[in-house]
């Protein structure tokens, strides 16, 4: 799909009311392959990929790193929804596609039906954890918002290694047995190949540590607050009920209808347990 800033790569299935899908760090629109193909018995799923990740776009990086923010990247998402001739739509994301997903809420409610965020809170929030909780669960966080070049070197330097040892640590872990197929994994792994992507998922943690953050301690300082319904879906064999005791308090404090639940599930909890977020998901989209 053509947008104003390049072109989006999106896969669109399924009848009934329209929702986005955006994927999380260092994936792409391949994570919601069996959750899409669930959702898509009672939704019109799109499933796209991030300005920078998968198939789309790569934009060139800016000093300031807002090519990269979050809501420049959600003005991506609804021109690409809007090409597709959903005015109104619901969104859900998981990881970084949380993010964007919330601030597009914020920025487009006219846009945003529902919003279903799985796996975050607010990036304002996690950068108010003290430096032991920061540094333990988001480290990956501060290593890949380092000023350019340093972050793509060292990754570059053994993708490998960076693979192994933290994104595919992170995958399966107590998964049902058949989750992530020898392709799947190839797929993810191969990704690191391309520069571009490696430079793109940086630039997103520093706009992420710049703009994204200023963005959200802005609106909390003026009060504003999501209007429409929000499903929080967190891993219960994560890292967030380990922070935050009460995950569902923290996103009260953004919006003013909100509801949510833990899935038994590591952080990649939309691969982990496909059926129970798709269920979710379009009892939530479908709902009143």
């Amino acid at each position: 799909m053509r947008t104003s800033r390049g072109e989006v790569h999106a896969m669109v299935g399924g009848s009934g009311p329209p929702v986005l899908l955006l994927h999380g760090y260092p994936q792409s629109s391949m994570m919601w392959r069996d959750a899409a193909t669930l959702l898509a018995k009672r939704c019109t799923v799109v499933a796209t990929d991030l300005a920078g990740y998968g198939r789309s776009f790569r934009p060139a990086p800016t000093a300031d790193h807002r090519a990269h923010d979050k809501r420049t990247m959600g003005g991506d998402q609804l021109e690409t929804m809007q090409a597709l001739g959903f005015d109104r739509f619901s969104v859900a994301g998981h990881d970084r596609g949380g993010r964007v997903a919330y601030r597009m809420a914020l920025d487009h409610p006219a846009h945003v039906a529902r919003l279903a965020v799985l796996d975050i809170v607010p990036t304002a929030e996690v950068y108010r954890l003290n430096g032991t909780l920061f540094g333990r669960f988001y480290w990956h966080w501060s290593f890949l918002a380092q000023p350019a070049p340093l972050p793509e070197r060292l990754i570059g330097g053994d993708r490998d290694a960076f693979f192994d040892l933290h994104v595919r640590a992170g995958m399966g872990l107590g998964a049902t047995e058949g989750r992530y197929p020898a392709e799947i994994m190839l797929g993810y792994r191969q990704a690191l190949d391309d520069p571009g992507l490696v430079e793109g998922m940086c630039e997103d943690y520093r706009a992420g540590a710049g703009a994204d953050r200023e963005a959200d301690e802005a609106d909390a300082a003026a009060g504003a607050r999501i209007d429409c319904p929000v499903l929080v879906l967190w891993a219960g064999r994560g890292s967030l009920p380990r922070v935050y005791p009460d995950v569902l308090e923290v996103w009260r404090a953004w919006a003013r209808n909100v509801r949510g639940e833990p899935i038994d599930a590591a952080h990649f909890l939309v691969e982990d347990q496909p059926e129970q977020v798709a269920a979710r998901l379009a009892s939530f989209v479908a709902g009143p």
